[in-house]
């Protein structure tokens, strides 16, 4: 009779402790694409509040200058108040119609 044992040439343990290892290795793989994801985002977070600040100040630049020029004497400049308004029709049609 013929001993045929079913071995294997390699061992339950010796696949447990590679799967393991293997997985050991995506989960640290894991970890740091999530670290990595969580880097950019806190960064485009603070990118977005500097770029808010930046138009914040041109805006408060802006209406100081609109405000300048709203406080301007415009009849010392030599401007004057028109004479009479008319109507003007348009002969050909516009892009608008």
């Amino acid at each position: 009779m013929h001993n045929f044992s079913s071995r294997f040439p390699f061992s339950l343990s010796a696949i447990c402790f590679g799967s393991v290892a293997v997985l050991a290795v995506a989960y640290i793989g894991l970890i740091a694409v999530v670290m990595s994801y969580a880097a950019l985002t806190v960064s485009f977070s603070q990118s977005v509040k500097n770029d808010e600040a930046t138009v914040a100040t041109l805006e408060s630049q802006y209406l100081a200058s609109v405000a300048s020029i709203t406080n301007s004497d415009y009849a010392a400049a030599g401007y004057t108040l028109p004479i009479a308004e008319i109507f003007v029709p348009a002969k050909d049609a516009t892009a608008l119609r």
